[in-house]
This record gives structure tokens, sequence and C-alpha cells, in this order.
């Protein structure tokens, strides 16, 4: 996932670029309009961040450049400009959410997360192997035997199987099941893979969560009886 950050002040799209980074997505960044304009144009965006206030020409004009696009991108309008008026403005333009400064990075990459899943709807049944997981009923089987997860667990696991084969952080998965800062939960992220291995894994000759060190965690149907690391 490709995400253009538009944004004039240096410190905020720094703070946005790492947030995002450590999240795993790929990150663009313009400190103009123009320069925003040109990347949008020659590059597939999932999602564009815009400030609305740039040093050489109104966000509203850049929204409106990006939106005449046949196939243009989500926009999350980020602004100074947090009144009624302004929003609605900014909706009523074509942005696609719009949130004010200051601003929460957990909250930011809580919209980015919901603008993603509005532009691509996500699959209700997925499968690694012979484990097989229901997102709708919410019910997990391996090799047809059924499997009772606590909701943490269901949702870690889920996060996995949508990205097979992806080596997944300890911030990536803190900020997408527990949406909160990452500081101090190193640990909970190691507890939860270990409960949800000994109910999927453990009593299965192939293992399918595999830690990556230095990395994080990752799902993938590998060889029969693949270590555990």
């Amino acid at each position: 996932m490709r995400i253009l950050v538009i944004e004039d002040e240096k410190r905020i799209a720094e703070l946005i670029g790492r947030a995002l980074e450590g999240a795993g997505f790929q990150v663009d960044s313009s400190d103009t309009g123009a320069n925003g304009l040109e990347l949008a144009h020659t590059t597939d965006y999932d999602v564009v961040i815009l400030d609305l206030i740039l040093p050489d020409m109104d966000g509203l004009k850049v929204l409106e450049r990006i939106r005449h696009r046949k196939a243009s991108p989500p926009v999350l309008i980020l602004s100074a400009l947090g009144a009624v008026d302004d929003r609605v403005k900014g909706l009523d333009r074509g942005a696609d959410d719009y949130l004010s400064k200051p601003f929460s990075i957990v909250e930011l990459l809580a919209r980015v997360r919901a603008l993603l899943r509005r532009r691509q709807p996500l699959p209700e049944r997925l499968q690694v192997g012979d484990l097989a997981l229901d997102a709708i009923r919410r019910r997990v089987t391996r090799g047809g035997e059924q499997i009772d997860l606590a909701p943490k667990e269901f949702s870690i696991l889920e996060y996995l199987m949508r990205n097979v084969g992806k080596a997944l952080t300890r911030p990536m998965i803190v900020q997408h099941v527990w949406d909160i800062d990452y500081d101090g939960l190193t640990n909970i992220v190691d507890v939860y893979i270990r409960h949800l291995r000994g109910k999927i894994d453990d009593r299965w000759p192939q293992k399918l969560i595999r830690t990556v060190r230095g990395v994080g965690y990752v799902i993938e149907a590998g060889e029969k009886g693949t270590e555990r690391l």
C-alpha cells in the first residue's frame, strides 16, 4: 500500500511518515501542492493525506485536481481549519475524510485503514493451508476442527491471514488490533501469539505461525513440520 502525504510542516510530515512506515505502508511526501499533484498524477496511490494550507496553492484546489483523475484515490484532509464550515466545505469538495490539527497519530492510522477498507472490500473467508477463518461468523477451523479463540486472538489471526506470507512487526499488530500507541506493548503481542500457537499450531505437525527474527511474525503454509524460530 502506497500513501502520499502533502504537508508543508516538516515536523508533522516526518511524524506522519514514520508512523505510516511503521504500520507497513510505503510513503511519498511533498511540501508543496504543485509537486504533490505531479506525484499524484504519475503514481497510483492508495490514499492521499492532504493539508489544506500549503505555501504555493490552496489545498482545496489540489483536491479538485486530484479528483479530475479517472481513478482518484481516497483523500484524507488534515488541516488546522477545524470549524464545522471548513469540514463541510472539504467533504463537499470531494474529500473522503477530514481530520483537524492537532490530531492523534493513532486516530490518523485508524482513519487511513478505514479508507482502505472502504476502497477494497475484504474477503469474508480466509484460508492458509488447512486453517480457515470466516470473518463474518467469526469462526476458525483447522482440518475441519473448530477452534475457539478470544476476541483479540481472532483479530490477530485475521490480520496475519489477510497478510499471508508478509512479516508483520509488533507495532503493526498493536496498531491494528489494539488501535493504541505501541510503547510498552511488546510483551502482550508475544503473549497472544503464544496463545494462538497453542490453539492452532501445537497439535499439528505443520506449523503456520513463524517468528521472523528482528521483525515480527508471519503466517504461511510452509513445509510439514517447519521449525518455529
